[in-house]
């Protein structure tokens, strides 16, 4: 994964310094010119370094598209490309020994540090440009005994300077894209939680908004917003209207039938009531076979008409083929609010006093209650 991560950088940071390095060994053919010459010397070091610099920039440019870890030989090459290169120049230049020996310090450091790559590729890399490096010192610069263990320690140190230096910092970017990544899964996961969380909090928000029966608005729910519909009524002077609604012989339907078929009549006439609605006007369930309904905007006619619709609505309304021989009624108590100071509750009490009034006189009626006095 961390390599994935990095894949792209990689092939970017790789090509571009390649080629810095490339373009650096190739300039010092001008040293070499101060130094030799336009002797044969030269023109092999000139040659060489063609062929160093050619090489490296097209594998610059390859590894600019293709490069990938999975192919450590594409990275590897170039490196092992500058290292024979720098080996030989000894051979070629052997009495600028000390100022090679710095080129091959900073090249060994510049493997390590500057190119990425893998530790491996670059430590197989270095170790064969330092060991290169020193037998062709000894073998062609005529080297010392002690000059070559000398260049040897040096060439030692470097690398164990580089290695050491190139192992921490792929540790701390490993564990660096670790805690990223990490810290990335706990967002994730925090997300997922806040998600769940929500999805809770809307079905608590449903259950304590609904009625889980009917859908209708659950009686706490419906007291809050016939509340705001009230005030609302009040502050612009227009009349108010509330319905009682109660299921006819609910009692024996449930006693006959059971409570399935009790369930499945409130549930139609939950659905009735909907469709007969205004989108202004809000029902939910009271209770039991209890309805209520508030209809904001509505005077006593108008409220007598959704009345009388309502109730006939349910009487249409087809039944289970063994409740067949029952028709189904409704008994609706009316209340008016004016611009009076009256109360939600108070509305209630007078629209129940209603609904029981038309009970007590038969049912399946609608009956108003205009400030107490009560008509059918």
């Amino acid at each position: 994964m961390y390599r994935r991560s990095i894949k792209t950088r990689v092939r970017l940071e790789s090509s571009l310094s390649l080629i810095v390095a490339t373009l650096i060994f190739g300039m010092f053919a001008i040293t070499d010119y101060y130094l030799l010459g336009l002797s044969r010397e030269y023109y092999l070091l000139i040659a060489m370094r063609s062929v160093v610099v050619g090489l490296c920039l097209f594998l610059a440019l390859i590894i600019a598209r293709r490069g990938s870890y999975s192919r450590i030989w594409l990275h590897a090459m170039p490196l092992w490309i500058l290292a024979t290169g720098i080996i030989l120049i000894v051979p070629l230049r052997p009495e600028s020994l000390s100022t090679q020996i710095t080129a091959v310090v900073v090249a060994t450091m510049a493997f390590y540090l500057l190119i990425p790559n893998l530790l491996t590729v670059v430590t197989f890399a270095s170790l064969y440009l330092s060991i290169g490096f020193l037998i062709s010192a000894v073998l062609f610069a005529e080297l010392a005994p002690v000059d070559t263990l000398r260049l040897a320690l040096l060439l030692v140190m470097t690398n164990v300077v580089g290695f050491c230096a190139l192992l921490r910092l792929e540790s701390l970017q490993r564990k660096q894209f670790a805690l990223l990544h990490e810290a990335r899964d706990k967002n994730r996961q925090l997300l997922k939680e806040i998600a769940h969380r929500k999805s809770l909090e809307e079905q608590l928000r449903m259950v304590a908004e609904r009625d889980a029966l009917t859908g209708l608005n659950s009686r706490s729910h419906f007291m809050k917003r016939a509340k705001a519909l009230l005030q609302n009524s009040r502050s612009e002077k227009v009349p108010f209207s509330l319905f009682m609604i109660d299921v006819d012989h609910f009692k024996s339907i449930n006693d006959t039938w059971g409570h399935s078929h009790g369930d499945w009549v409130l549930a139609r006439v939950s659905e009735v009531c909907t469709h007969a609605l205004r989108p202004t006007d809000v029902i939910g369930r009271f209770g039991g076979e209890e309805f209520v309904v508030a209809l904001p905007d509505t005077g006593p006619d108008d409220a007598l008409i959704v009345a009388e619709r309502l109730k006939t609505k349910v009487a249409e309304l087809p039944l289970m083929e063994e409740m067949s021989e029952m028709r189904l009624s409704v008994t609706i108590g009316i209340a008016i609010a004016h611009d009076e100071d009256v109360d939600l509750q108070a509305l209630i009490s007078r629209a129940d006093e209603s609904l029981y009034v038309g009970k007590r006189d038969g049912r399946n009626r609608v009956v108003i209650c205009r400030q107490g006095m009560e008509e059918g």
